[in-house]
């Protein structure tokens, strides 16, 4: 499937909501399951113009990732050439699959792919940058040994070169994370102390979260 990657050269923007009611998703990944040719099918679908098919496809697919992540492991490298896509919605696509893999990530592909990844909190588009904060926690959770390194990349988010409204509004994403993996990190102290700031962020959400985590998790 690696070559499919090939094909995108179009500019698009995030899909408009969609009424998943109106999606069989479950019917998708479910016959997807079961036979190799439809799984071919949403592999080739993600990179589909039509919203009518990517959109769904890529539903299916995550429903795979997080009830069968083994069947699309394989598909590894697929997923990995997307990030590099200057398509911001096939980027967005990796970001969330790849998260869910990494539990059963027994090759330690994603330690390779660590810098990428992550490379992508100073992507142009606040989308990429926003998602991959918010699915650091799920790679947390399935990569213990990483997630001091982790830690620390979500921390240093004012790093990143997008504007200072934009980053604060990414640091709610990171607030997100940070929730998934706090009751097992080794660096609460710092996490604790960053979020502290974040009550007087300038974005109401990034506001919002740092209140809830504080109330949950400060001693």
């Amino acid at each position: 499937m690696q070559q499919l990657v090939k094909r995108d050269t179009r500019k698009q923007t995030m899909p408009a909501e969609v009424d998943e009611k109106d999606l069989d998703v479950e019917s998708r990944a479910q016959k997807a399951i079961a036979d190799k040719k439809a799984l071919v099918e949403l592999l080739a679908g993600i990179l589909a113009t039509q919203e009518e098919i990517r959109y769904p496809s890529f539903k299916a697919l995550l429903r795979i990732s997080e009830e069968h992540p083994e069947l699309l492991y394989p598909h590894w490298e697929y997923f990995a050439g997307l990030l590099e896509s200057k398509n911001t919605y096939l980027k967005y696509q990796a970001i969330y699959l790849i998260a869910s893999l990494t539990r059963v990530d027994t090759e330690h592909k994603f330690e390779r792919l660590f810098e990428s990844y992550f490379g992508l909190l100073n992507d142009k588009s606040i989308i990429p940058a926003a998602h991959a904060a918010r699915n650091a926690g799920k790679i947390a959770r399935a990569k213990p040994g990483l997630q001091t390194r982790i830690t620390d990349r979500l921390l240093r988010i004012d790093e990143t070169e997008h504007e200072a409204d934009r980053k604060d509004l990414i640091k709610s994403y990171v607030i997100e994370a940070f929730s998934e993996f706090f009751d097992e990190a080794e660096d609460r102290a710092m996490i604790l102390a960053w979020v502290r700031k974040q009550v007087a962020s300038s974005s109401p959400k990034t506001r919002k979260q740092a209140k809830e985590f504080l109330k949950k998790w400060e001693p």
